[in-house]
């Protein structure tokens, strides 16, 4: 009885000391990995990557409104021609087109916000035509960059276009369908590269003016869609 007693001690001394073996091989190894694996913070950095911050990016891109004078004579009407088939899915821009889920756009650069009678438009659009009566060349571009964040509230479910030259092409190409008595405005110096952007809270000067005054406006002028809908359509009003 005694030797099966000792044999049963043994065995747990056995197992405790593969236990406490274990252990101090798993920190030994610790030690070790951490001796040969160790990094060094280099004193100077090889090369220097230069990320400026959102908000110097921000104040970069807000530099100066389009000079419209300069753009438009050299914008591509091949390819303007080519943006508007995002918005075919539910506008038609042909002279006595038919209203589609938005209205018919011959004839909208630079005539008046909710020129379409019988269409039915937002109330977040009949507001802005309180506030911007025309659709003049700055009013188009910023509504097609960003519909929904320019004129809250519109039903007009386009995400927008974010690259300014195709905003331009667009622009300058639907000009061309009815719109040909709006004047392209002179070239503007304070809108030209190396002219300082306009302080905080401080307008750019109207751009319509000139071309309002130079040119009668179109017969047939839509609005609250100007030509950019047709990705995830939705009726708009």
């Amino acid at each position: 009885m005694r030797r099966r007693g000792m044999s049963g001690d043994l065995k747990w001394n056995k197992i405790m000391g593969a236990c406490l073996g274990t252990a101090f091989a798993i920190l030994v190894v610790q030690q070790v990995s951490g001796m040969v694996y160790h990094t060094k913070q280099p004193e100077k950095m090889g090369y220097f990557v230069d990320a400026p911050d959102e908000s110097a990016a921000g104040a970069a891109e807000a530099a100066l409104p389009i000079d419209w004078g300069t753009v438009l004579p050299t914008a591509d009407l091949a390819a303007g021609e080519a943006a508007f088939a995002r918005c075919q899915a539910c506008h038609t821009v042909n002279s006595g087109g038919a209203d589609g889920i938005g209205p018919n756009l011959f004839g909208l650069v630079g005539g008046p916000v909710m020129h379409r009678a019988g269409f039915a438009y937002s109330d977040a659009m009949a507001k802005h035509k309180a506030e911007a009566p025309t659709w003049n060349y700055d009013e188009l571009d910023h509504f097609i960059n960003a519909p929904g964040r320019y004129v809250p509230g519109t039903k007009m479910s386009f995400a927008g276009i974010r690259d300014e030259q195709t905003r331009i092409n667009l622009i300058a190409w639907l000009r061309t369908q009815g719109s040909g008595g709006y004047a392209i405005p002179a070239p503007d110096p304070a809108r030209q590269p190396g002219a300082a952007a306009p302080a905080e809270g401080e307008a750019p000067a109207a751009e319509g003016a000139a071309a309002t005054e130079a040119g009668s406006a179109p017969a047939e002028t839509p609005a609250d869609a100007p030509a950019t809908q047709a990705t995830n359509p939705a009726p708009q009003a």
